[in-house]
């Protein structure tokens, strides 16, 4: 007796909905392409309980007669393909032909459609892939879709499916990035029947993408449109000050399909070097034209994944139009020289004083004493780039936490060598009896020590400082606070919003109090006294990507302390910022306070040190 056997139709379904079905928001992205396809002005998608319980997608599209209504309930039916050709140059977002029949295998479905002329529609339901009802109904002109209690007859893949908040943050994603693709068409998105969001059709895309990516975000958006070989891109591209810390604000499209595809991507990335430090991603909506023969959307079910016939020449056109874009709106942009004019290099006025930065003791001009500070050098004008603060403005220091005066235990001095990080233990006030020297490059602090020469990297000192004085004040009581003259409100995507929801009682703790504003935005009212107001809206939604990036059910300790991580990054002071000896004094004494001051809370050394040793070894001095 043969062992092998065709499976049962209802069994494939079940298979094939495997490939095409993986969590709630699969079916939406299904059903929405279908709307779209049949040329819907008007798509509402109404969700219960994260889709567990119901998902419901009406449109005002062209809607079937009973027997197409039938027929697109069996597998591999399709309008779309006719011929071998059609099949290797796609023109519509939905094609495969087995995705209704699988969501139907693994859910209760019923379809109620009508065409615009007919007096009546239909309505089928089915249970588990098998039709039990086919009748006529009274329905408006377009198709109704529902899809209740998915997974129920496959129990191996509902144990799967995530927390009603995360799949409803998957579901509105995906109408976010389809909304942003076609914004003349008007998307509405309920859950448990509270309306989460409604796109109203937007004459100008940019306000569909304001309304998906936030309105602060519009005035910073450069359009980019480049033609080359075939391969048509326009969107649009943010601003580097402007980016994320992961790629939720990176969206593409390639004949108006939303994917996520590497090559592009990488484009993208390449695009913005320079400009982008390392795990700082960009935001970015960018739509590819490519001909349809040219672009394989086959290789995946769910075709997110695409191929490229002519990968390299749409990579670097991609590339070429963003680092283009960014090129046009950079404020800093500067012109070449003429050829054969040399632009003489601007000096510092201070050159004219010959004892002025050079390391000779000089007067002080009230005491008559030999001064033992020396002025910050001041780099030329023109010196390499600024890295400003956050809000574009000098941070200023905070003040000192008082120091305890039993302070850590004392540590011995490294042996001599090359240039060493200090071990973490220190003597009560190491770094405050240090010799300060100066600045240099309006980035490391000058320190002289009985053991030699010391560098101090200023912008990952004061982030330890600040990283420990707010951890310090969260595990106490509630710190004291700034109320905003005008509190600042935000607006999130409904993932983004839940998490925000979690946080804000435990920013509370230290300070910084936000509430709820209706629906996904938010109110900033307060901020903790040793942060800034500069640019809060940066601030909280880098608190929530991170958070989002480690996971909500990590344990709230190991998120606060990324939030620290943050909050001490968006408040310390940058490098190429000019310090005062006053500044620079009161960050060594802080420095002392710290319980671990040899690293800032991402492990990259606040110092190094160069023995009189190693000095005198690299002079010669001694052998």
């Amino acid at each position: 007796m043969s062992s092998i056997r065709i499976l049962p139709e209802i069994l494939s379904n079940k298979i094939a909905a495997g490939e095409v079905v993986a969590r709630p928001a699969s079916v939406v992205k299904e059903l929405v392409e279908n709307a779209l396809d049949a040329g819907s002005t008007r798509i509402i998608v109404e969700i219960e309980q994260g889709g567990r319980k119901s998902i419901r997608v009406s449109d005002n599209g062209r809607g079937m007669d009973r027997d197409d209504a039938l027929l697109c309930l069996e597998r591999y039916a399709t309008s779309k393909i006719t011929k071998d050709p059609d099949l290797f140059a796609i023109r519509t977002l939905g094609f495969r032909g087995e995705a209704l029949p699988s969501i139907a295998s693994v859910s209760r479905f019923g379809l109620v459609t009508r065409e615009t002329d007919a007096d009546v529609g239909t309505r089928i339901d089915l249970v588990g892939g098998r039709i039990i009802k086919v009748f006529d109904v009274g329905a408006p002109a377009g198709t109704m879709i529902t899809v209740a209690d998915l997974f129920f007859n496959t129990p191996a893949r509902r144990k799967f499916l995530k927390s009603i908040n995360t799949e409803m943050g998957h579901i509105a994603d995906t109408i976010a990035s389809m909304a942003l693709c076609r914004p003349r068409v008007q998307f509405r998105l309920s859950h448990n029947q509270r309306v989460v969001k409604s796109w109203a059709p937007a004459a100008d895309p940019t306000d569909r993408v304001a309304d998906v990516l936030g309105a602060a975000i519009k005035k910073e958006l450069q359009a980019v449109n480049r033609n080359s070989e075939d391969v048509e891109i326009g969107g649009w591209v943010a601003a580097a000050c402007i980016n994320r810390s992961t790629a939720r604000g990176i969206y593409l499209f390639v004949n108006d399909r939303w994917v996520k595809d590497r090559i592009i991507q990488h484009a993208l990335f390449a695009g913005y070097t320079g400009r982008l430090m390392k795990g700082q991603y960009p935001v970015a909506v960018l739509f590819l034209k490519v001909p349809f023969d040219q672009v394989d959307v086959n290789v995946h079910p769910t075709k997110h994944e695409i191929r490229f016939v002519r990968q390299k020449i749409v990579h670097d056109t991609v590339q070429a139009a963003v680092a283009d874009a960014l090129r046009q709106s950079d404020p800093t942009r500067w012109k070449a020289p003429e050829a054969g004019v040399a632009e003489p290099l601007q000096r510092s006025a201070r050159v004219s004083d010959p004892h002025a930065d050079y390391g000779m003791p000089r007067e002080d001009e009230k005491t008559g004493n030999r001064a033992i500070f020396r002025k910050p050098i001041e780099p030329p004008s023109f010196k390499m780039g600024h890295e400003p603060a956050a809000d574009g403005k000098p941070a200023s220091l905070p003040p000192a936490d008082p120091i305890d005066p039993a302070g850590p235990p004392i540590a011995p001095m490294p042996p001599p060598g090359k240039p060493t990080r200090q071990t973490p233990l220190w003597k009560p006030r190491f770094f405050a009896d240090l010799t300060l020297i100066g600045q240099y490059m309006g980035t490391y602090i000058i320190c002289e020590s009985d053991h030699g020469l010391m560098l101090i990297d200023q912008h990952a000192a004061h982030e330890r400082i600040v990283f420990e004085q707010l951890k310090r004040r969260s595990d106490g009581r509630r710190p004291p606070a700034q109320r905003l003259l005008l509190p600042e409100t935000i607006d999130l995507g409904f993932h983004e919003a839940r998490i925000l929801e979690r946080l804000a009682p435990e920013l509370d703790h230290y300070g910084l109090e936000i509430e709820p504003f209706g629906g996904n935005t938010f109110v900033v009212k307060a901020l903790p006294t040793l942060l800034d107001s500069g640019n809060i809206a940066a601030l909280v939604t880098q608190l929530v990507e991170k958070t989002a990036q480690i996971g909500v059910n990590a344990e709230m300790e190991t998120i606060m302390d990324e939030c620290h991580m943050v909050m001490a990054c968006h408040h310390a002071i940058r490098a190429h910022q000019q310090l005062t000896e006053v500044q620079m004094k009161g960050m060594l004494e802080q420095l002392d306070a710290c319980d671990n001051p040899s690293n800032c809370p991402h492990g990259r050394p606040t110092w190094i040190r160069w023995t009189v040793r190693d000095l005198e070894k690299q002079f010669r001095r001694i052998v």
